[in-house]
């Protein structure tokens, strides 16, 4: 195992390098830190941006639409977002002790040139994303826009003035958010983190306020926490709490996978554990119930359940407040959608070609593929929602099953850095020319049974796509590890 690395002798930013090192798997960005300096505040603050943006809201809205009242809504997020904190510092290990991102870290499992495989994978689910999210954040756009030049109402249309789904305004309101993200993208980790540390905060803030508002103008005593349109009663809720469950841990399926391309910068172990109890857990209770409370008071103000907080701050009748509200909400949606879905396809896609795919062009790659998507069809309703959460979920779980089973009870958590970047017959992790096999047939095993259960099954078990493909991964690779082992092949003197 690597020695570890002294800090005080390097600058900030600065990278341990190693004359072994092959070009073909290494550039500034992808090789190991020398400096760890991120607080748990900072991880905090990620978690905050990752939480609290409109597709967080709209998810946890969704949960009303299978069923539940209030407070199973509130008990299924809670259990969901404490699964997702134990997965994320499992996952979250790896990386910051070794200073290397995702990708670097799944060559363990993977193999030096296999770990392209999951890099993709997951830079492609990230590119759905970063759509999805641009396209939520222009959705604040547009409402800004309406209410400060009420004439754009017909270019706003998209039956009048629209294509592939989406209108004129929401087009330009599109690849202006695209633009601003590239922006604050391109001048790299310090200033997206400068930028989260404001965005998680700054929209507790705003949320506080429309809460309060709504609240005041209903009158506590109108407010029904029961919101379902058809409730669900009796054991018949179990098993439907148990999809609201999985779609959480299935929304934070993405940047759980990668969490070590941020844990990483982490000064400790200890810290990023204590930003991930902070912002999850802890934060995501108090943001639950701000979305429960805000959602029931737009029933009597509103006369109608809104469980999309653009269109509840589109309702408002004080200008300011809309703005306000709206370019929060937009800023916050930006915050999580740079973290979670720009700076992982960057680490990614530059993994498949260090010297000629850097970190910037990895992420404008990612970019440029979001707007050839439409992801405004991709997020149009609960059902579309649900249903994109479950084929998402289906390919990032097989991945994460095999990382954590490879790291934990395969490799015991001994990590070699140095073979991480070298060709060599003889390296680590060069298994058979470059590729862990096993890994790949416990990943493709995982994904395709999960995608069947998708495709074939129930919506209750197509929520649970995620944790199939991570279980049937997990198991099959460390089965197939052990037999290999005791076979005596020595593609497993890997374990170093």
């Amino acid at each position: 195992m690597s020695e570890a690395v002294d800090e005080s002798v390097a600058p900030a930013g600065a990278v341990r390098t190693s004359p072994e090192y092959d070009p073909r798997l290494t550039n500034e960005d992808l090789a190991p830190l020398r400096k760890q300096s991120w607080t748990s505040y900072n991880f905090f603050a990620f978690w905050m941006s990752d939480v609290h943006s409109v597709g967080g809201y709209l998810t946890a809205g969704s949960l009303f639409a299978l069923g539940l009242a209030a407070w199973q809504v509130l008990i299924a997020l809670l259990i969901g977002i404490t699964i997702v904190y134990f997965l994320c510092n499992l996952v979250a290990r790896p990386s910051q002790a070794t200073g290397t991102p995702y990708p670097v870290i799944s060559r363990v499992s993977f193999g030096v040139l296999g770990a392209n495989i999951p890099a993709i994978i997951r830079g492609l689910i990230a590119v759905a994303w970063y759509g999805i999210q641009t396209y939520l954040a222009s959705a604040s756009l547009v409402v800004v826009a309406l209410k400060l030049w009420p004439g754009l109402a017909p270019y706003a249309d998209a039956d009048l003035y629209g294509f592939t789904g989406l209108s004129l305004v929401g087009w330009v309101a599109f690849l202006v958010m695209w633009v601003v993200q590239a922006a604050v993208f391109w001048k790299g980790m310090e200033a997206i983190r400068r930028f989260i540390d404001f965005c998680g905060p700054a929209v507790y803030v705003v949320m506080f306020l429309l809460a309060g508002y709504l609240v005041m103008e209903a009158g506590w005593e109108n407010i029904d926490l029961n919101l379902a349109e058809v409730s669900i009663t009796g054991w018949a809720v179990v098993p439907v709490m148990l999809t609201a469950i999985a779609l959480v841990v299935s929304y934070f399926s993405g940047p759980m996978l990668n969490y070590g391309d941020f844990s990483r910068y982490g000064k400790s172990f200890a810290a990023v554990k204590k930003g991930n109890f902070l912002g999850l857990p802890v934060n995501f209770l108090v943001f639950a119930l701000l979305v429960v409370i805000t959602a029931a008071a737009t029933v009597p103000v509103f006369g109608e359940l809104l469980t999309d907080p653009v269109e509840t701050v589109a309702r408002l009748d004080n200008t300011f407040a809309v703005v306000l509200g709206a370019l929060t909400f937009m800023i916050a949606t930006v915050g999580i959608n740079i973290v979670a879905n720009f700076v992982s396809p960057a680490f990614d896609f530059s993994n498949v070609n260090p010297q000629k795919i850097s970190w910037r062009t990895g992420g404008m790659i990612a970019a440029i593929g979001s707007v050839l998507l439409t992801p405004w069809n991709l997020y149009s309703s609960p059902e579309v929602i649900h249903y994109t959460l479950d084929t998402l979920g289906a390919f990032i779980g097989p991945l994460y099953g095999v990382l954590i089973a490879d790291y934990y009870l395969v490799k015991k958590q001994k990590v070699d850095v140095d073979a991480l970047y070298t060709l060599q017959p003889t390296g680590a992790y060069h298994y058979r020319r470059g590729y862990n096999l096993v890994a790949v047939v416990a990943t493709a095993a995982g994904a395709v049974l999960a995608m069947l259960v998708v495709f074939l099954g129930s919506s209750d078990a197509a929520a649970s796509s995620w944790f199939i493909g991570a279980g049937v991964a997990f198991a099959l690779h460390w089965s197939l590890s052990r037999r290999r082992a005791a076979s005596g092949d020595p593609v497993d003197t890997a374990t170093v």
